[in-house]
């Protein structure tokens, strides 16, 4: 019985079992992933921008509203066929690895949004236009399905545990200075211009610089190395394999549950709790990113009937808000933890979501930049601390695909439809405090989402081993865990002969 309860037990960690990062491949992992990110953003900070010139060259001259609806439903297709994405890249990142997964996707975002940039108007073939540029929405949607998740899952391997919400809260500045760059120039542009040279052929440039940008990102994921993590366990998966084959025994447990629908089968059978955290945590992310990034500068002109100039100045100041305290939550996740983070932005957002649509609506440039400034601060709450919260919800060996399929299920559900909703329910109810509506709701999910969310910071990823910086912290834990196991022996013995003394363990 006492040999019983001791396998239970976490053994002590031997030497092998602790990484100590190296650091130019680190740096190289987090300045690739950031990249992806970057240039993802920049296509999403350019669409958003440029909805109502694009509503104008790709859909009939009807009316205003109508034309900036259909362009925002374009730009929600793509993220219905992001879980697609991620059912095919995600377990393939967990088979064949992170990294060529992770070139894949950037190869195919590159030639998407490329080509949205040479496609002919409404005007020169009629419907077919729209067409077209849905079906490279499509492209776009389907290689973002594991470009996140990826990237995120990256980082996390990588990092080490006690900077894990430092160096993932990079993979989200590179998001913001993306869509920064994009909505920068479109604002560039559109002032040097005017609306007519955007409709004419301005609108094209921004689409057009993602070429050169999917080069050097490519060329940068192509120098990357495989994660320690990854690696671990892929050297478990061909020993356990070697030893059962040694022995003519029929192929470990372990490999055939990873392969094909038994992967599936066990994220939603096994892990579903990580799953519907995972999707309350991503619907609060992204339903206020996409509402602030997405929706707000058509919110602000087509509801609010606001310059555009100045929408478009203060969003893109919000972003650069977010940019510059995204990295200062992130290394903040790393001491206080990810869970008061969450939760305090939660309950925040319910707050304060009101407060802010309504300091926007006054017109000017001053409370307008206040109410954007509180999103943005509400927003950079979740993005500084998602990329090291996420993926420690699950195993290595399922983490790619697991955190994927969860990531674009929420995303495609609450994120990428909110500027579509947004602007149907305001243009159906009337109403223009709808949009904060919208981020109360999101602020309740997620607050219910963070309370059965359990600390993660300073630990090691499920299914990994401690990462670490240097030999002497390897050493230390190694020490310290033998320590551990030490003392839960005794306690285990104790308990065991002398059930009376259990109050003396602290039980």
């Amino acid at each position: 019985m006492v040999r019983t309860l001791l396998r239970r037990r976490k053994q002590p960690l031997s030497r092998k079992d602790v990484t100590v990062v190296d650091p130019p491949r680190m740096r190289r992992a987090v300045a690739a992933t950031a990249v992806g990110n970057t240039m993802e953003w920049f296509d999403f900070g350019v669409y958003a921008y440029v909805a109502v010139t694009l509503g104008k060259v790709f859909f009939p001259a009807d009316e205003p509203a109508t034309q900036v609806v259909a362009t925002f439903a374009t730009f929600a297709v793509a993220f219905l066929v992001r879980p697609l994405g991620g059912l095919v890249f995600g377990p393939l990142g967990d088979r064949i690895g992170r990294r060529r997964v992770l070139s894949t996707t950037m190869i195919m975002m590159a030639i998407g949004t490329f080509a949205v940039g040479v496609l002919p108007s409404y005007d020169s073939i009629g419907f077919t236009a729209p067409l077209l540029l849905l079906l490279c929405r499509v492209v776009q949607g389907f290689s973002t399905g594991g470009e996140y998740a990826g990237a995120t899952t990256y980082i996390a391997e990588f990092a080490p545990d006690t900077r894990r919400g430092f160096l993932g809260s990079w993979l989200d500045f590179g998001t913001f200075i993306g869509y920064a760059l994009g909505s920068g120039l479109v604002t560039v542009l559109t002032a040097a211009l005017g609306e007519q040279g955007m409709v004419d052929w301005g609108w094209r440039v921004p689409f057009l610089v993602a070429g050169p940008m999917g080069l050097i990102g490519l060329y940068m994921r192509l120098r990357l190395e495989e994660t320690p993590a990854f690696q671990q366990e892929a050297e478990r998966a061909a020993e356990a394999a070697a030893a059962a084959e040694a022995h003519g025994e029929p192929r470990p447990v372990e490999e055939a549950r990873q392969s094909g629908q038994g992967r599936l089968k066990e994220i939603f059978t096994r892990h579903w709790q990580a799953v519907l955290i995972c999707m309350g945590l991503v619907l609060l992310y992204n339903v206020t990113n996409y509402m602030v990034t997405s929706y707000l500068p058509t919110y602000m002109t087509s509801t609010l009937g606001q310059d555009a100039t100045t929408a478009q100045v203060l969003v893109l100041g919000t972003m650069v808000v977010v940019a510059l305290a995204i990295t200062v939550v992130g290394r903040g996740s790393d001491r206080w933890g990810r869970r008061p983070l969450f939760l305090a932005g939660s309950v925040a957002m319910i707050v304060l979501a009101v407060p802010s649509l309504l300091l926007i609506k006054e017109g000017g440039i001053v409370l307008p930049a206040l109410g954007c400034l509180v999103l943005g601060l509400l927003l950079v709450t979740f993005a500084g601390n998602s990329a090291a919260t996420l993926p420690a919800l699950f195993p290595t060996r399922l983490r790619y695909g697991a955190l994927s399929i969860s990531y674009n299920i929420s995303v495609s559900l609450f994120g990428g439809t909110t500027p579509l909703l947004a602007s149907w329910l305001v243009a159906t109810t009337h109403d223009t405090l709808v949009p904060a509506y919208y981020l109360m709701a999101a602020g309740a999910v997620g607050l219910v989402a963070t309370l059965f969310l359990h600390e993660t910071a300073g630990r090691p990823l499920r299914g990994s081993g401690p990462m670490v910086e240097t030999e002497e912290q390897a050493r230390t834990a190694v020490a310290e865990s033998r320590t551990e196991a030490g003392r839960r022996a005794r306690d285990v013995w104790i308990r065991v002969r002398h059930p009376w003394t259990r109050h003396h363990t602290g039980e």
